[in-house]
């Protein structure tokens, strides 16, 4: 009897992860609690591979040898606690894939700035030659290209889900680049195990593996003195401090990873603003750690473009600088956009709230934010925590009516920043859908 996987969900992970099991020779079925997109049907069929979708069939669940359960899908949901109940292991799409690959893996991880440090590791990485791949929470399913492609590494964003479900998978290099409070409504609110999922990212690490993190994050050095990862160790920072092996000293940054130190210009980088001197600074570690020429990480750093929905610029009306900041699905995304705001902002917060403590971005909002604009279906907690902390604060509940609200408001010389703080489920089906809206209704205007 061949080994029974079941596969639940059926999006890039699940369909990608369900086609590397056909390969290797599994009895496969995938099962959807919410409708299957076309292209993932297609790809199931062609590989003769049993699906359902909008249900889940349990007697063709509970008699799995194995469960790859994708990330979006949480424990307390019945079907999880049912096959709890029946001890049946459950894996994430990424621990499957590495039984079958000896790629080398760059594993990135973060509360914030994950994919822009992975799309930058892979920019430089691809630009220098290297045969590589791109997968995890941003290009497509590690498990896919695993099954139809040959690649001698993997650049990998692992968010906080997709590292709860793996087990004996190993990064070569890991990237943490910080880690502050989100998706608690997950954790039972409890930021401990938020912090526990983020470290799995250096289990099986061996000696002759390397752990990339940010120096001066509070929760990481704390954590680093209880764990003492076996991984030899890459902290960067802002300035020259004590340990740190990438920084910025008079305007230049140096990484000190190898034999040849990394020297360039800070003015030089593609990527502007305090956190993205660290995504940079992570990325230039882990490129020198794989000998990438100085050259190459010096022209790929400086001539990157930046990520869809992550501060991007959309237009300037009548003097007014639009920003789209859609993927700003916590408070501490939203710190970073109001720091590096120069402008009197006009700012569009709101959606699923998920457990938000709104305490951290208090003090920027009170220094730079003139009005609040609220766009979601339940903007009570917004309210309780701002009114009477800014001059002006709207309720909208459509895209289209929160950036006509804020043409109304703004001034010439002001910024209208969607940085929303929250995930955007409640009014729109992702936070790229978000961002597409807003960049639609700011173009008409």
């Amino acid at each position: 009897m061949n080994k029974r996987i079941v596969v639940l969900g059926a999006g890039e992970s699940g369909s990608g992860a369900a086609v590397l099991a056909k390969t290797k020779g599994f009895d496969v079925f995938v099962s959807d609690m919410s409708a299957i997109k076309d292209k993932y049907k297609r790809l199931l069929d062609s590989y003769q591979i049993e699906w359902e979708e909008s249900t889940h069939t349990f007697d063709k669940i509970l008699n799995a040898d194995e469960i790859i359960k994708s990330p979006g899908i949480p424990d307390k949901a019945p079907v999880i606690q049912s096959i709890k109940e029946q001890n049946i292991p459950i894996i994430s799409e990424i621990e499957f894939a590495g039984r079958y690959t000896s790629a080398k893996m760059v594993c990135i991880t973060g509360s914030n700035g994950k994919t822009t440090t992975t799309l930058l590791t892979y920019h430089i990485l691809k630009n220098a030659g290297l045969n590589v791949g791109l997968a995890g929470n941003v290009g497509r399913s590690l498990a896919l290209q695993v099954a139809t492609e040959n690649f001698d590494y993997y650049v990998i964003e692992l968010s906080s889900f997709q590292l709860d479900n793996m087990y004996r998978f190993k990064a070569n290099i890991a990237i943490l680049l910080n880690i502050t409070p989100d998706h608690l409504d997950r954790y039972e609110y409890n930021m401990q195990n938020y912090i526990n999922a983020k470290f799995r990212i250096v289990q099986n690490q061996t000696e002759n593996d390397a752990f990339i993190f940010w120096n001066d994050d509070p929760i990481i050095s704390q954590k680093l003195e209880l764990l003492h990862p076996k991984a030899r160790l890459y902290p960067f920072s802002e300035t020259k401090e004590k340990g740190a092996k990438a920084y910025t000293d008079n305007n230049e940054i140096f990484i000190e990873a190898s034999d040849s130190p990394f020297v360039m210009p800070e003015n030089d980088l593609a990527l502007r603003g305090t956190h993205n001197l660290f995504n940079s600074l992570a990325a230039g570690i882990s490129a020198r750690l794989l000998d990438i020429r100085n050259e190459d990480i010096r022209n790929a750093l400086s001539n990157f473009k930046g990520v869809e929905h992550r501060l991007e610029p959309v237009a300037r009306v009548r003097g007014v600088e639009y920003i789209n900041d859609s993927k700003a699905t916590n408070v501490n995304s939203c710190w970073y956009a109001l720091q590096s705001m120069n402008t009197p902002v006009v700012l569009i917060l709101g959606g699923k709230d998920k457990g938000n403590d709104y305490s951290e971005i208090e003090q920027l909002v009170h220094d730079k934010v003139k009005a609040i604009i609220c766009m979601g279906v339940d903007n009570t907690k917004l309210h309780q925590f701002f009114d009477g902390k800014v001059s002006y604060i709207a309720d909208t509940s459509s895209m289209r009516e929160a950036v006509n609200k804020a043409y109304e408001i703004a001034e010439k010389g002001d910024t209208v920043l969607l940085s929303p703080c929250c995930a955007s489920f409640d009014l729109f089906k992702s936070y790229e859908d978000r961002g597409d809206q807003f960049k639609e209704c700011v173009r008409s205007l």
